[in-house]
């Protein structure tokens, strides 16, 4: 149903915008773009804010995974889209958690059984020379060793050659316990003059791989948007029909900030979300709306 507004309409023509007084200390180095997504009390510090005032749209083509780490990076947030199953965009959050800032999941993983061809298809595949030799030839598989391209020739080698033959064993491979900071690892990767670091766990399980050239991208990157546990800021788009399962994977997935993802913002539909969303998590879970038009 339409709405009429009594009230005058206005031009921009009938506005003056008068600038303020610009001191020496008005420079551009001094600018700060952070701005804060959440509602705050004045005179208080924003439960959660932005170092600059971007986020990715809720859609498919835009928010995976990929674009929550490098937005993070850059100091925004990623809006994981939800027109997906709740357990694929949980595990879309979990994986961007599990990403410390310099720490990086290994996509590039192969069985100590697989051949050399089976390594030149995954290095075709992923574009990375590094790959983790892992028992199960998964990323969270307990670490046996390591290829680089320095382990194999492919003019000197017969392709059917397995992968145990020639990787460097893990009784070779200087590694971080889980534990370690991006500081101390970036040492023990000078002091043993190495490309990269896997870091595992008690039971040998790898975690994530510190790279040389990932490391100094960190140090380029100031403005990365981290949580107390220097794990990337990440949020997730729902809608106003399965939230009572959705909301709840990904609180537990560890999502930052909720996303109401609507074509239309003032229903009764949006304020029954968020009526659940307060009752069951109180102020635990940060949430806001957006509608599309």
């Amino acid at each position: 149903m339409a709405k009429f507004f009594e009230e005058p309409s206005r031009t921009f023509s009938e506005y003056l915008l008068i600038p303020g007084y610009t001191s020496e200390d008005c420079t551009p180095d001094r600018v700060s773009l952070k701005t804060p997504i959440v509602k705050f009390k004045k005179g208080e510090e924003p439960s959660l804010s932005m170092n600059i005032p971007m986020v990715s749209a809720v859609m498919q083509a835009v928010s995976g995974e990929e674009m929550a780490c490098a937005l993070a990076r850059e100091g925004g947030i990623s809006f994981i889209f939800g027109s997906q199953s709740v357990e694929s965009q949980a595990a879309m959050v979990r994986k961007v958690k599990a990403t410390k800032a310099g720490f990086v999941g290994s996509d590039s993983n192969i069985s100590p059984e697989a051949t050399l061809a089976d390594v030149i298809a995954l290095k075709e595949k992923t574009g990375h020379s590094t790959m983790a030799v892992t028992d199960n030839g998964e990323a969270d598989g307990k670490l046996v060793g390591i290829i680089t391209s320095r382990d194999y020739r492919i003019t000197r080698m017969d392709k059917a050659t397995k992968v145990k033959e020639f990787m460097t064993p893990f009784e070779k491979l200087i590694v971080g316990k889980e534990d370690i900071s991006l500081s101390e690892a970036n040492d023990l990767i000078w002091d043993h003059k190495l490309n990269q670091l896997p870091i595992v766990d008690d039971e040998q399980h790898l975690k994530a791989f510190v790279f040389r050239k990932d490391y100094e991208s960190h140090k380029d990157n100031p403005n990365e948007l981290l949580d107390a546990d220097k794990r990337y800021i990440v949020g997730a788009g729902i809608n106003t029909r399965d939230y009572e399962t959705r909301v709840p994977a990904l609180v537990d997935a560890g999502v930052d900030i909720l996303c109401i993802d609507s074509s239309e913002g003032y229903s009764a539909w949006q304020a029954n979300t968020i009526k659940w969303i307060r009752e069951k998590y109180g102020d635990t879970v940060n949430k806001i709306a957006e509608m599309r038009v």
